[in-house]
This record gives structure tokens, C-alpha cells and sequence, in this order.
């Protein structure tokens, strides 16, 4: 197979694909006739090729994936011109001391913060899929760690937590995951209620970001923020 029909092989895979695909996914497209660094090459030149399109081609943690770029959501918002749901400003700011302070405790947390954080916005968070518990600490009571996931990163956009800025405060890394960010990422919005955890957690309908070939754009929950 010459590199044009690869790479048409892969584009296609990918536009059809509602989920990121790993190398080693794609490497089965060929049976694995094709090594990893020549499917990583040949996605390279995907990307350029795509560079001067309303959708591009990036890696997240997950994989690789299309998605429409940020300058398109004005425009595709027209479509579906609904709001998503929204959270609360504990949910976010919850949220965003879980991404900078990896791994931490439910106690860790409100120390931060200095309230007690509703066990609602804990469930919140791991039903949107963005964390999840990846063991217990070593002490009294043996508390549950939480970490983000895959999904999180995903939804945003980034490869790696090393992508996130490095910020000082959880007002400032709330702010950060407010922005808004590709088309079919969620926008990080806030619900305008009181600081304290004890109001109630907003709903848990955000919908999950979607591929751009599935309109993603336009049906990207607002979510994330601090």
C-alpha cells in the first residue's frame, strides 16, 4: 500500500470513529503491516494536510481524533443554539484542585478550600467520567484518592496533564478550565449560586464531547470550571 491510500485509510477511520484511536488501534487498519512510527508519521501529514480546514486533527490522551476548531463554534452553535446544563461553582473549583493537586483525598480538598464538600459533588464528577479513585492513602480510615482520567483530558483537549499552565491558586486553575475550548470540547461553565458546598450540586447532564463528524460542536456540554 503506497502512503496515499494509507493515509486515506486512516482519515477515514478516524472521521468515522465517534472515539480517539490509539497507534495501536490504527496499526490494526494495516495487521499490523505498518510499524507505530510510520502511522505516526503518515497522521503528521494528516495534520498538515488539514491545517488550513474549519477541522484539524489532534492527539489527547486517548488517541487521535478530528474535531472542529475553535473558531468554528460561532458558527456551529447556530445549529443547536440550546444551553447546556451548567455547575456550580464548588463543583468546579472542586474539580480544578483534583486536576492540580493529583492524587488527593475528599479531605485534601476541603482543606483547600476550606468548606465541607458535599458528597454529591464527588459523584458529580466521577458520573461525568472526569475522575475517579486510583487507591486509598496509608492512614486512619484509609481515604480514597482521586485523580482525573482519561476522559478529562480528553474533553479538554490535552495529551498530558503536563499541558495544563502552571497556576498558583484554585481560583486561578478554576478560571483556566472555564475557558472555552475547541468546538467539541466542553466550555467550562459556571452556575451563578453561593460558594459553599452545601448548595445543591447542579444536575449531572452535561453531554459528553463528540467526535466532529458527530456534530460535536454543537452538542458539547458546558462544564469544567472553578
Amino acid at each position: 500500500m503506497n502512503t496515499t491510500d494509507a493515509k486515506r485509510v486512516l482519515e477515514t477511520a478516524l472521521i468515522c470513529s465517534q472515539q480517539p484511536l490509539p497507534v495501536r488501534e490504527l496499526r490494526v487498519l494495516f495487521s499490523d503491516e505498518l510499524g507505530a512510527d510510520t502511522i505516526k508519521a503518515l497522521l503528521e501529514q494528516l495534520q498538515d494536510e488539514w491545517a488550513q480546514r474549519g477541522v484539524e486533527l489532534v492527539h489527547v490522551a486517548s488517541g487521535w481524533r478530528f474535531q472542529s476548531r475553535p473558531q468554528m463554534r460561532e458558527y456551529l452553535d447556530r445549529l443547536h443554539p440550546e444551553k447546556p446544563p451548567k455547575y456550580t461553582r464548588a463543583v468546579l473549583e472542586t474539580l480544578a484542585i483534583i486536576a492540580y493537586r493529583q492524587p488527593v483525598t475528599r479531605g485534601d480538598m476541603e482543606d483547600i478550600r476550606g468548606v465541607t464538600i458535599n458528597a454529591l459533588i464527588i459523584k458529580q464528577l466521577e458520573d461525568r467520567g472526569w475522575i475517579e479513585v486510583i487507591g486509598h492513602r496509608e492512614t486512619v480510615g484509609r481515604p480514597a484518592l482521586f485523580a482525573t482520567t482519561r476522559q478529562f483530558l480528553d474533553d479538554l483537549g490535552l495529551d498530558s496533564l503536563d499541558q495544563l499552565p502552571v497556576l498558583d491558586t484554585p481560583a486561578q486553575q478554576a478560571q483556566l478550565l472555564s475557558s472555552p475550548g475547541s468546538s467539541d470540547q466542553p466550555d467550562l461553565a459556571i452556575e451563578n449560586r453561593g460558594e459553599g458546598d452545601r448548595d445543591p450540586a447542579a444536575p449531572a447532564a452535561a453531554k459528553a464531547a463528540q467526535p466532529a463528524h458527530e456534530g460535536a460542536a454543537d452538542d458539547a456540554a458546558e462544564a469544567v470550571e472553578t
